[in-house]
């Protein structure tokens, strides 16, 4: 092993990118479309982070390791310039983006197309159309200034009407505009993908986000996978000429092959166990000390057929938020950042096989469920999560052939970037992300000349879009080919 790092530290490239996740395979997509030979590293036998799809029940039933659900991965500028679909990557779509569930034995849903509001929400249609409206109607370019690198904002009044509502907190967004406990609920659970504190300042803006993602565009899932989102993106850097190579764990930067930019797909406490000895003390105390955010846990399961939902609205949705009322919700999310499992935690249910087969056999399906726990949490809270899904559909458990449970400790060993069980790379709150996280001006950029980081920890924050690798790619090649 030493005997390999060292030969690979003899090389030259142009650039080299540790980590193949949508992060560095973005950055790595990036710089070869600029004709530099650039070099792909991955510690892992297969390539694709957060994109990984196994069989972790039975033979024969694909499930997504983490990323199911591609809210922003659809609209994603660096995404959509790419042939994915020459590269054989399908979405599939359902006819709702979500379905919210409650104990009444009926469902909210939110649809794409604004006319489907009114239809939905009742009274709160036409509130909730004030709300999303504007962003749904200017959607591809709030995507670009919501996900792209800090600069003055092609479309700043729309930027800006975005943000007067982005700054108040879910419940507080929730309280101010809507009247009824059903679009309340909705609202809140769209936020709760943030896991911040749904009272916190700024926790409404993810679920704006994602709501106007939903009305925009839909939430679609991969056919076959999220695997199948990586291996395009990976054939469409081969196409460019680039280089991967699995089974190469970094342990130190001297490892790196020399190259004239190295970017880094590592949340900052990873890097600080590459960084010693090359960052200056004030950066390494940073890097360590780079705050974590709540954990996943997490149950697959392979399933003897659907799960018999009460509420007929949740066969239309691949993605099922499990959480009852806003107050349960935001009662729930607190907990986890006091340091609790919830008793009963908001739950994020996906169930692809009812729009893509191809992933179980025939007449069978799987689902994941996870909810936030805090970090490094150490307890089994499987029969709270399948309580959860019980409640909106009895007879759930019947249906289980097999599961997969998967709570930090695990994550963190998966990918060693999901620290604790943190896999968005750090608290997602806004102002930390695009305020000069690690303290400077250029998040991506590090002390070390022509080093970048391109994690998910750096702005625009988590998800399967590709933006923080393509954005410190983009940073990189300023600083490479100035104009």
């Amino acid at each position: 092993m030493a005997s390999e790092a060292q030969g690979m530290a003899k090389e030259r490239h142009d650039a080299v990118v540790v980590g193949s996740g949508p992060n560095g395979l973005a950055a790595a997509i990036t710089l070869a479309r600029q004709r530099l030979s650039v070099l792909l590293l991955e510690g892992d036998e297969k390539i694709g982070g957060g994109l990984r799809s196994a069989e972790l029940t039975l033979p024969g039933f694909t499930h997504d390791i983490c990323a199911t659900v591609h809210a922003l991965g659809v609209s994603s500028p660096i995404l959509r310039s790419l042939d994915l679909a020459w590269h054989g990557l399908n979405w599939v779509f359902s006819p709702a983006a979500v379905a919210h569930p409650l104990d009444d034995g009926t469902a909210v849903v939110l649809r794409p197309g604004l006319e489907t509001l009114r239809e939905d929400l009742g009274q709160d249609g036409h509130a909730m159309e004030r709300i999303l409206g504007p962003m749904v109607q200017g959607w591809e370019s709030l995507v670009e200034g919501i996900l792209g690198p800090l600069q003055w904002p092609r479309n700043p009044l729309l930027l800006g009407k975005f943000g007067m509502k982005a700054v108040l907190s879910a419940v507080g967004l929730a309280r101010r505009h809507l009247r009824t406990s059903r679009a309340r609920a909705l609202l809140a659970g769209l936020a709760a993908h943030s896991a911040l504190p749904l009272g916190k300042p700024m926790s409404a803006s993810v679920g704006l986000v994602l709501g106007t993602a939903a009305v925009s565009v839909g939430w679609p899932l991969i056919k076959g996978g999220s695997q199948a989102l990586a291996d395009a993106m990976a054939s469409v850097f081969r196409s460019l000429g680039g280089e991967i190579r699995c089974n190469c764990w970094v342990r130190s930067l001297a490892e790196i092959p020399k190259a004239r930019a190295t970017l880094l797909d590592l949340t900052p406490r990873n890097l600080a166990k590459l960084g010693e000895g090359v960052f200056p003390p004030a950066y390494m105390r940073r890097l360590q000390e780079h705050p974590l955010g709540p954990a996943a846990f997490k149950v697959d399961w392979a399933l003897s057929g659907p799960i018999p939902w009460r509420a007929k609205e949740c066969f239309l949705a691949a993605t099922v938020h499990l959480g009852g009322s806003m107050e349960e919700i935001a009662q729930g999310e607190a907990s986890v950042w006091e340091g609790r499992a919830p008793e009963k935690p908001f739950v994020l249910l996906v169930q692809p096989t009812l729009f893509d087969p191809t992933r179980a056999p025939e007449g069978r399906h799987v689902a994941w469920a996870y909810c936030h726990v805090p970090n490094g949490w150490d307890s089994d809270i499987t029969e709270r999560i399948e309580r959860q899904v019980e409640r909106f559909a009895p007879g759930f458990r019947e249906t289980i052939l097999a599961r997969s449970v998967w709570g930090p400790g695990r994550f963190e060993e998966h990918n060693p970037n999901y620290t604790g069980g943190d896999f968005l790379g750090g608290p997602q709150d806004p102002v930390k992300l695009l305020v000069r996280p690690l303290g400077r001006w250029r998040p991506y950029r590090t002390p070390r000349k022509n080093v970048y980081i391109c994690s998910s920890s750096m702005p625009p924050g988590g998800g399967a879009h590709g933006m923080c690798g393509h954005n410190a790619a983009c940073l990189a090649l300023a600083d490479l080919l100035p104009a």
